[in-house]
Order: C-alpha cells, then structure tokens, then sequence
C-alpha cells in the first residue's frame, strides 16, 4: 500500500514536472499568440468591412446608371409630348399635354437631385474605404511583426516542446484515470498551474499556508494521497528541513 502511493505521487511529481516545463515555454510566448487571433480577426472585419463598402458603391453607381437612363426617358417623352403640343385640337387637350410635359421635368429634377445625393455618398463611402485599407495596411504589418516574433520563440522551443508533450504523453499513462482528472482540474483551478506540491518551510509550496505537524507526518508516510486544507492542491512530500 505505502508503495503504491508513493508511486502515485512520484507518477504525479513528475508529470508536474513536465507540465512547469511546458508551462514555461508557453510563458515566453506570453501574450503573443492571442495578439496574433486578435490581429487576425481585426484585419478580417476590416476586410468584411471594405467588401460593404465596395457592394455600396456599386449599388450606387447602379442607381446612378437607373436615374441617368431615367433622365433620358424622361426627355424623349417631353420631345414626344412638344411634338403632340403641336397638332392638338383643343385647349384640354394642350392643358392635359403641358401636365404630363411638367410631370416628366420634375421627374428629371428629383431624379438629378437624387444622382447628386448617389454622389455625395459615393465620395463618403470611398473616403471611408480609404481610412480602412489604411488601418488594414497597418494592422497587416502589425500581424506580420507579431507572427515573425512568435515565430522566432516557437522554433526556438519547438523541438523542446514536441519532445516535453510526449513525454507528458508517457507520464499520463503512469496515472490512473480518477487521479489524472483530479490533477488536470485542480492545474485548472490555479493561477500557476502548479497541482502537486511539497510542503516546504511547514507550509504548502502552493498557497503558502501553514500545514500542521500531524499533516505533515500523514503525509509523510505515504500512507495516502493528502490534499491541501487551505488550496486543494496535491501534497506530494515533505521537504526536511536542514538546522
């Protein structure tokens, strides 16, 4: 029985070990790796964002096209209605002619009043896909300066790492599963990733609590896995004390 334990606690010792390692080469990458997404998915809504603005300006530029054809259409029926002014039979007839004549013009002036407004808003939309493929260009250098970096510190470990997650791999196996869940949940649940610790100076090498001579007699002998009182984390060994 005390074998057993103290094989399970030196089974999770050393997967700690390995997973301070891997948590080490992770820490020297330190933020840049969620800069390099935040990067990313920035430069793809301003992409998103000129793709809007172009379909804008070409919606635009349609409805120009549809106003100016209209202005035509427009005119030709006033020649029309001019030519017909000059055969009439009748005053009605003339007044009904001179309306439709007067129709077609004020058809022409808000279709005109309308390409104006197309126009203004065409040189807003360009100004603001110029400020956006500005901010782009920027934000794509930015990506690149970041992605160059990381990837400088990550081939520096690479071989490292690679070689730490197969090992951490092998040491799992070493586990049995129920402990292994509880060693992951508590890495989890702590801000330095440390699950399993040893008492050190009569306190937790976690938290830094005191842990009482009883306690640390328990745990010294192995007799079974003890848990911190004060933090939960795993205490693996007591480390003696040199007077």
């Amino acid at each position: 029985m005390e074998s057993t334990v103290a094989s399970k606690l030196e089974a999770l010792l050393k997967l700690q070990s390995i997973d301070s390692q891997l948590d080490e080469i992770r820490r020297v990458r330190g933020d840049l790796p969620e800069e390099v997404r935040d990067l990313e998915d920035e430069i793809e809504g301003y992409e998103v964002r000129v793709r809007k603005f172009d379909d804008e300006v070409a919606a635009l530029n349609d409805s120009i096209a549809q106003r100016k054809q209209s202005i035509k259409d427009s005119e030709s029926l006033i020649n029309k209605y001019e030519d017909q002014q000059q055969n009439v039979r009748n005053n009605r007839e003339y007044d009904a002619i001179t309306k439709e004549i007067e129709l077609q013009k004020l058809e022409i002036q808000v279709a005109e009043k309308k390409i104006r407004e197309a126009h203004y808003q065409i040189e807003q939309k360009i100004a603001e896909i110029e400020g956006t493929k500005n901010r782009l260009e920027e934000r794509r250098k930015d990506l690149d300066n970041k992605k160059h970096e990381l990837d400088q510190i990550v081939s520096e470990s690479e071989e490292e790492e690679g070689k730490l997650t197969q090992e951490r791999e092998v040491a799992s196996h070493d586990i049995e599963e129920r402990l292994l869940s509880a060693y992951n949940r508590i890495r989890k649940n702590v801000r330095n990733g440390l699950a399993v610790v040893q008492v050190k100076r009569d306190a937790c090498g976690g938290c830094f609590n005191t842990v009482p001579p009883q306690r640390q007699a328990d745990i010294a002998a192995q007799k079974k896995v003890i848990v911190c009182e004060h933090c939960g984390r795993i205490l693996a060994g007591v480390e003696l004390r040199v007077f």
